[in-house]
């Protein structure tokens, strides 16, 4: 029996580990891949205090040696399912299941997908979602990014170190990103830009991609863009498929929580990117990991 099963091993759930094992419960962090979440898919982040920058899988490497100094357990598991039992709740991974006072749920999001033709059939040989996994395999190569927030502009900076051009293709006639990402990209000469469109189709031949079909959403003029691959941020989807069925996501898969983390069962938190929220940020991540970890203590003194 556990004091704490934390569900994901980003930012939000390594720091509640770190919190709840510093305050000596027993932690089980489940993580069903390389600790540090979407941080392993970002090239460098600037916006982490005491950092001026620093390389997103060096940050995650930081965060995991802290995480286990004061004893936390850590188990791969892919979560299929959390049962509250009252007293005590169950997460069931594939092959087995864990017991435990407490669930912190951190399991994050994903980027979503285009869903067009192409896209699937593309996907590692020219249809990528992390710049920093494979832009160096786009060495002097014509590249799309499709999408205009933060994350959008950000990785298409990051690919003009490799590819001889990048166009960030946008639905709108504006960007979402902040204005110094922005003025980043309009000043760098081998970013462009082509508004008002959508991405209809990915083509190419057997082996790599060779072009986009991109259609301009206010005339309905289509043309084919000639490229060798395409980067796809065209927003996430939350990774909380296993706890729909326990009723704490809202209808799009989002978790609601109040501001101590609590989600509608007792003794069940939810923090990091799943979280039904507007700033998706490592400092925010972390935060919420504080509040949840403490948050959890003083959940089992109060039980217990």
């Amino acid at each position: 029996m556990y004091d704490v099963i934390i569900i994901g091993a980003g930012p939000a759930g390594m720091t509640a580990a770190l919190y709840a094992s510093r305050s000596n419960l027993k932690v089980l962090l489940i993580e069903r891949g390389a600790p540090g979440g979407q941080m392993n898919n970002t090239a460098e982040i600037e916006n982490y205090p005491g950092f001026e920058s620093i390389m997103g899988p060096e940050l995650a490497m930081k965060m995991y040696d802290g995480v286990t100094k004061f004893g936390t357990e850590n188990a791969y598991g892919i979560v299929q399912d959390i049962k509250d039992h009252g007293d005590y709740k169950e997460v069931i991974t594939e092959d087995t299941s864990y017991q435990a006072k407490t669930i912190i749920v951190a399991t994050g999001c994903v980027h979503r997908k285009l869903g067009v033709p192409g896209e699937e059939s593309f996907a590692g040989r020219g249809v990528s979602y992390c710049a920093v996994c494979d832009g160096a395999f786009f060495r002097n190569k014509r590249l799309i990014v499709v999408g205009g927030g933060d994350s959008a502009v950000e990785e298409a900076i990051y690919l003009t170190r490799f590819a001889s051009e990048v166009v960030i293709v946008h639905r709108r006639d504006e960007l979402r990103a902040q204005k110094i990402i922005q003025d980043r990209a309009f000043a760098n000469e081998k970013i462009s830009f082509i508004w008002d469109s959508v991405v209809d189709e990915i083509v190419g031949n057997d082996m790599v991609v060779t072009g986009a079909q991109i259609r301009n959403v206010k005339t309905g003029d289509v043309h084919l863009e000639p490229i060798n691959g395409a980067f796809i941020y065209v927003g996430l989807e939350p990774l909380t498929e296993p706890f729909k069925k326990s009723g704490i996501t809202n209808a799009a898969g989002w978790i609601e929580t109040d501001y101590e983390m609590k989600t509608k069962i007792p003794g069940v938190f939810a923090i990091g990117d799943a979280r039904e929220k507007d700033l998706r940020q490592i400092t925010t991540a972390v935060g919420e990991g504080g509040i949840a970890g403490q948050q959890v203590y003083k959940y089992i003194e109060e039980q217990h």
